[in-house]
């Protein structure tokens, strides 16, 4: 069993809350907009760190880490990207890599809204973890936690701070 923490748009806000809960993980998952290589070696000197790079994030970053992740942790296959859509509006390149890797985790960001939702015809689960950073429009800044048992994501936590 491993312990996720899933993180979106940092922008490249870190805080001691945030850290306490990065400590707490197994792995690390972002999907994107980090905003700086610094942030993504902070979190990478206290846990491995499974990551995207999103729209805002520069050259520094697109080199190192890949605009779409697929892999497999506990047995569990998971795809992985920054802009991507929600079932029923998916974004049609991202569309073409679920029905050809068939995840049964797709993970996105960008929108800063925290979904958590079912796709019955893909046989999937969708996840964004909304926004844990401070720059976007949201009032509420979110990210999740979650556990993998034998391929099946467990446990899962939605972690709420107050935007300011």
């Amino acid at each position: 069993m491993k312990k996720i923490l899933l993180l979106s748009d940092t922008h490249n806000y870190m805080d001691d809350a945030i850290m306490k809960h990065i400590r707490e993980a197994d792995e690390v998952w972002h999907s994107g907009d980090i905003g700086s290589l610094d942030l993504l070696e902070q979190i990478r000197r206290v846990k491995p760190v499974r990551a995207v790079f999103g729209n805002i994030d520069g050259q520094d970053l697109r080199v190192q880490i890949p605009k779409v992740l697929t892999f497999e942790c506990e047995g569990l296959k998971v795809l992985m990207t920054h802009i991507g859509g929600y079932p029923g509006k998916y974004d049609a390149s991202v569309y073409a890599k679920i029905l050809e890797y068939k995840p049964t985790l797709f993970i996105s960001g960008h929108s800063h809204i925290l979904k958590v939702m079912n796709d019955k015809k893909l046989s999937l689960l969708h996840l964004n973890p909304g926004a844990i950073g401070k720059y976007g429009f949201h009032q509420k800044r979110t990210m999740l936690r979650f556990d993998i048992d034998n391929g099946i994501p467990k446990n899962l936590a939605v972690i709420e701070f107050d935007r300011w």
